[in-house]
């Protein structure tokens, strides 16, 4: 494009045939081939307008004293444009070693979820609001155990790396309790007593931590989270918590504990987890996106298809760019006898769970 710009204005000053009104354009090639080139690129095409510009002006006869000063701006211009050249090169290679150690962190931090886990498929989708950065302040963990599969869904209150430091925080306590505590209820206090003795007074994490002790039964303790969405045959239904519980690291505040319920799960059913990033997406008219009617429409047999089409959808809705971190984490259990009818309509309701226990 450098190069066709200025044999474009080199062309329209000899046709015009006065030349010199237009020498000054030819600056426009150098100081295009600064975004698009390395510097001796940008050298390249500036050689090149300071040789069709001197040629210019001989063949129109302009003045010498005139050429020269022409000259002289666009040799500055190229040098000036080199310089830019060199050092956006430099910015790109910064950014490119920035990201690749941000994709090492991710999946250090946020590692990949296995297809198949335990009784139940299962894919993941991230989009961190900071693109460039990669990761941001929701989280999520699926890990085997001796006690079954357990995961945990959260967003942290603000964003940057103060957030992704106390997401690194709660993943790193959830993966050791998940492992060592029989009940899902202590693996709650230990994250909760952990967020008490690091976490600042304005701080707090909204999270769905949830377990599969056994066969046909979903454990589930919502600490201040968006409900999850439970995909049955006869639709999708959230399941609200049966008694409200702060979110974690204000529960000194609130004064109340976390109650475990119980969700029961049949074969095909599927359950999405999800962060307010995705129910609070606006498109252009403000209106939130209806995750839930979205879900029954884009549902498939398989997670992964399932994820990627209602993250495409996604993004269509916000006109192409998320302004806050989005996390789905989705659980289906492989039906037996029968599969997961697509493309379910979605009655009003919610789901049924009751409490187990609490403290």
């Amino acid at each position: 494009m450098p190069f066709l710009l200025t044999a474009a204005v080199a062309c329209l000053a000899l046709a015009d045939g006065t030349g010199m009104s237009w020498l000054p354009l030819l600056a426009v090639g150098p100081a295009l081939a600064a975004a698009t080139s390395g510097p001796w690129g940008v050298l390249r095409i500036g050689a090149l307008a300071v040789g069709l510009g001197t040629a210019i002006g001989v063949h129109a006869g302009t003045p010498d004293r005139e050429l020269a000063i022409v000259l002289s701006a666009l040799t500055a211009v190229t040098l000036a444009s080199s310089l830019a050249g060199a050092l956006r090169r430099r910015r790109e290679q910064v950014l490119a070693a920035v990201r690749s150690v941000a994709e090492a962190a991710q999946h250090a931090f946020l590692k990949p979820v296995p297809a198949t886990v335990g009784h139940f498929q299962a894919a993941v989708h991230y989009s961190a609001a900071a693109a460039e950065a990669r990761i941001g302040g929701d989280l999520y963990a699926l890990v085997p155990t001796p006690f079954g599969i357990r995961l945990i869904v959260g967003d942290v209150r603000g964003k940057g790396l103060p957030a992704v430091g106390v997401a690194a925080l709660v993943l790193g306590v959830f993966r050791e309790a998940a492992y060592d505590e029989p009940d899902l209820l202590d693996v709650v206090h230990r994250i909760e007593r952990s967020l008490a003795r690091n976490l600042g007074p304005d701080d707090f994490v909204t999270a769905v931590i949830a377990g599969y002790p056994e066969a046909d039964r979903m454990e589930l303790v919502n600490c201040g989270h968006a409900a999850p969405l439970l995909v049955q045959e006869s639709g999708v239904l959230p399941v609200e918590p049966a008694r409200p519980a702060p979110p974690l690291g204000l529960r000194s505040l609130a004064g109340e504990v976390p109650a475990l319920q119980e969700v029961a799960l049949a074969d095909g059913n599927q359950l999405l987890f999800y962060t307010d990033g995705v129910t609070e997406a606006r498109d252009h008219q403000r209106e939130f996106y209806p995750l839930r009617e979205r879900l029954a429409r884009h549902l498939s047999a398989e997670p992964s298809r399932t994820l990627a089409a209602l993250h495409e959808d996604l993004l269509t809705h916000v006109g192409g760019e998320l302004h806050d971190d989005a996390a789905m984490l989705l659980l289906r259990k492989p039906a037996v006898a029968a599969a997961v009818p697509e493309g379910l309509d979605t009655p009003a309701g919610r789901c049924p769970s009751r409490p187990v226990a609490a403290e």
